[in-house]
């Protein structure tokens, strides 16, 4: 196999890995939907989701072109399988209630916003173009999830321990997020992709800032778990799929 062949099966994955990120966490905020706290957060959640499934759908779409194999986003969307997914384990992670959920969106949308922050810079016009409009969203994301940890940490005695759980569980996916692998490697020698390891300082100081303005101390260290960008996900992303293709899968041959 040649360079060239290698190189754009890199970028293809690079973008794959950042739209599955988006799709699959945008999944999950729409579980939320007529089950959350109040009406105003129902329609809080359902926005995040659908800004989430817009960047997913035009990094997948992005990524189907470079790779010119007939496939489209939707293709890519819903008829791949669970191991064919390169998101990270912390998107695809249960709901649990609310606090945990808006912990998991505080961590994920802190990370992702200095990651679109840093992509704006991409060699990838394209893909500098998503970022560029992505990063506007999840700043937002970021100050919203953000103003609820600290909402529920220095509320109620029954908001603060939710929230402490919240922070506990997903505590131990966040390593993953600054992790480069061999795809992140080679974008980063092409200057399509950024050294995710350099994200590190500025979120902790972001999440450190944060948790003491909510009263609240920092996870205590787990055992890091990692593996989803190399298709090694957990047991909860195959029932995730299993409700996002069906209706795709079932009809496959459908127009809508």
């Amino acid at each position: 196999m040649d360079n060239a062949v290698i190189a754009r099966e890199a970028h293809v994955a690079y973008l794959i890995g950042l739209g599955d990120d988006a799709l699959i966490l945008g999944q999950r905020l729409s579980e939320w939907c007529g089950h959350a706290p109040s009406v105003e957060v129902d329609l809080s959640l359902a926005n995040l989701g659908l800004d989430l499934i817009g960047q997913g759908t035009l990094l997948l779409s992005h990524a189907a072109e470079i790779e010119n194999g007939g496939r489209d986003a939707d293709a890519l969307a819903f008829h791949r399988d669970e191991l064919d997914f390169r998101n990270c384990l912390l998107v695809e992670q249960p709901n649990g209630d609310f606090a945990r959920t808006m912990a998991r969106q505080f961590f994920f949308s802190t990370f992702q916003n200095l990651l679109y922050g840093a992509l704006t810079a991409s060699a990838d016009s394209e893909l500098a173009a998503i970022a560029a409009k992505a990063v506007k969203e999840t700043e937002y994301h970021a100050g919203l999830a953000r103003e609820w940890v600290i909402r529920l940490g220095d509320g109620t005695e029954e908001s603060r321990r939710r929230m402490i759980d919240g922070l506990e569980w997903n505590w131990r996916f966040i390593d993953e997020l600054f992790v480069n692998d061999a795809v992140d490697e080679a974008m980063i020698e092409t200057g399509i992709g950024i050294d995710r390891a350099k994200l590190r300082a500025p979120f902790d100081l972001i999440v450190a800032q944060s948790l003491a303005e909510a009263t609240l101390d920092l996870p205590a260290q787990h055992r890091s778990v990692t593996g989803g960008r190399q298709g090694k996900h957990s047991e909860h992303l195959g029932h995730l799929l299993a409700v996002m293709q069906h209706i795709p899968r079932s009809f496959p041959d459908a127009r809508w």
